[in-house]
């Protein structure tokens, strides 16, 4: 499904130009006009999905196999020394775009892009606990 409304849908089906950097019947890649960096992409389904929770598992199982190409092209392009695979989900993640997509970024030592969180510690108990509460959502 596509939707009218959707600046990624149109995007992704070549309604509005790009710099589009790899297609199939599936995706669009293409760099991201507001980038980190440069070479900064987005992997953008062709179909709509809001977010990772909608998204249909055939296309999902699709986006790493396709993440991993673009990140070892955009490696060996710049030479950088690392890649982000990131991919938000929701206002309060940093989602701003409601369409489901998957950035890739280059990374160089010392580079301005912070993608860095405060790190916390918990007590194996209260892992221990996490981990129950968790699992009794999965099936």
């Amino acid at each position: 499904m596509i939707k009218d409304d959707c600046i990624f849908c149109k995007l992704a089906n070549g309604i509005i130009p790009t710099n589009t950097i790899y297609e199939d019947d599936d995706f669009r890649v293409i760099l991201d006009a507001s980038p980190s960096g440069q070479g900064h992409s987005l992997i953008i389904p062709k179909q709509h999905f809001d977010n990772a929770y909608l998204i249909d598992d055939s296309v999902a199982a699709k986006v790493m196999p396709l993440a991993k190409k673009i990140a070892l092209a955009l490696k060996e392009e710049f030479n950088c020394d690392g890649i982000n695979i990131l991919q938000n989900n929701e206002a309060a993640a940093g989602q701003t775009v409601f369409h489901y997509h998957v950035h890739v970024i280059p990374r160089h030592k010392n580079d301005a892009i912070n993608l860095i969180w405060k790190q916390l510690s918990f007590s194996d108990e209260e892992q221990k606990e996490t981990a129950e509460r968790i699992k009794k959502h999965l099936n």
